[in-house]
Formats: C-alpha cells, sequence, structure tokens
C-alpha cells in the first residue's frame, strides 16, 4: 500500500454533527490539506431523507417520531429515506476520486464490494441487485449506500444493519422501496454480534479495496485541521 490515509473511529454520535464534520473534510480534502480520510461510528436513531427523497415515506406521525426519540434530517446525499441509529456500522469515505480511477459508478460498487466481504468474513453471502444500489441477502437488503461527490471528493457512504433495532425500518418506506424487505446480521445469525470486530473487519477491507495505509486519528485533532467550529 503506497498511500497513506487517517481513519477515525468514533461511537454513537448525533448526525446534523457528523454531517457539518463531512462538509469540513470534503472542503478540506478538495483543498489538499487533509489526506484521504475514512469515518467509522454508530448515529443516535434517526431519519435521513437524501436528494431523491420525500417525506411521505416517513409513515408515522411526528408525535409518533419525538416519542420514539428519532429525529429527521435532510441530506444531500442520494437516495431516499433511511434509517440509522445503535447497531448499525456507518463508514464515510472522505476520499479524492482522482486518485482512485475518477470513476462515480466504480466507487459506489467498491463501497458495495466492502460490505460484501466484510459480511463474508462473518459467514453471510450478500450480493448486489442491478436495479437497487446497496448489499442484499436475498430479498432483504442488509447494507445501504448513499453517496455525494464534490469535484471528485466523496462523502457520505454505506450502513451496515449488524443489530439495530429492525422495527424503526417500519416507520418508513427503506429507500423508497416497498416490496423488499431489510435484515441484519444478527437476524441472519440468531446470535449476538460484537460490532467492535465487524468495524474492526469493515476498516481492513476498506484499506485493502482503496489501497490505503489508515493511520489513526483522533476526532480533536482532526477538527484542528479543518478548522472545525460548532455552530451557535
Amino acid at each position: 500500500m503506497n498511500s497513506k490515509g487517517y481513519c477515525l473511529e468514533l461511537d454513537t454520535e448525533e448526525y446534523g454533527q457528523i454531517y457539518l464534520l463531512q462538509k469540513k473534510l470534503n472542503c478540506a480534502r478538495r483543498e489538499g490539506n487533509i489526506p484521504d480520510t475514512v469515518l467509522l461510528l454508530q448515529h443516535h436513531q434517526c431519519f435521513t431523507v437524501g436528494r431523491k427523497g420525500g417525506f411521505d415515506h416517513i409513515l408515522v406521525s411526528d408525535e409518533q417520531l419525538r416519542a420514539e426519540e428519532i429525529r429527521v434530517y435532510e441530506s444531500d446525499r442520494g437516495g431516499d429515506v433511511t434509517y440509522h441509529g445503535p447497531g448499525q456500522l456507518i463508514c464515510y469515505p472522505i476520499i479524492d476520486l482522482k486518485n482512485h480511477g475518477s470513476d462515480v459508478h466504480l466507487f459506489a460498487r467498491q463501497m458495495e464490494e466492502v460490505l460484501i466481504r466484510t459480511l463474508d468474513r462473518f459467514g453471510i453471502k450478500a450480493s448486489r441487485k442491478p436495479e437497487y444500489p446497496g448489499v442484499w441477502v436475498g430479498n432483504a437488503k442488509i447494507g445501504a449506500e448513499g453517496i455525494a461527490i464534490q469535484n471528485w471528493v466523496t462523502m457520505h457512504g454505506v450502513s451496515l444493519n449488524v443489530c439495530p433495532d429492525l422495527h424503526h425500518f417500519t416507520f418508513i418506506v427503506p429507500c423508497g422501496i416497498s416490496a423488499l424487505g431489510v435484515c441484519s446480521m444478527q437476524q441472519l445469525l440468531n446470535s449476538e454480534i460484537d460490532i467492535s470486530l465487524v468495524r474492526k473487519e469493515m476498516r481492513k477491507q476498506f484499506s485493502e479495496i482503496f489501497d490505503l495505509l489508515l493511520e489513526d486519528i483522533s476526532l480533536n485533532k482532526i477538527k484542528e485541521m479543518v478548522n472545525y467550529a460548532q455552530p451557535a
């Protein structure tokens, strides 16, 4: 591996704060102030509405959302409505595609491959559906994908259902697809899953697929590098 990058591993974070951080990182990467960087984390429970989404795909009332403590965010990623929450592993790459083939479709397939190879290491055979993004086991989605690209630099990414509360997916039309379902690693394996082991494997697969030697970096250090300031 000739190229070096950063890996920021976090625990469970609020979506809006990480969204802002991604924007800062994307700008810094475009300006050449940081190398390729990948974020691995979980989110507090929320729904996000992508560029192709509509709030009509959220099937429950605002009152029920408040009762369940589920926040709703608009996002500039591709795709429709999706759910994030504890037990779901998120991978957000901030990488310059000019160094990785300058091919958006290739990048999307590579991100799916990260999930497919990670799942394979845990004995789950997943695949793609040509008509839908993401990663599937049969007719159930186990990994979602939604990306954005500015001047060839990526943000957003993929999510993998390790052991989330799948009931929350019934509150939406996931990714705008009503005819197909969702699943999780825990459900398929019928056993508890250590998400830290899945995160370790995902990091390894990402590093290999994108030919990056990933160095750990702290949140405080990366914020210093991109002049991150929390809005008032």
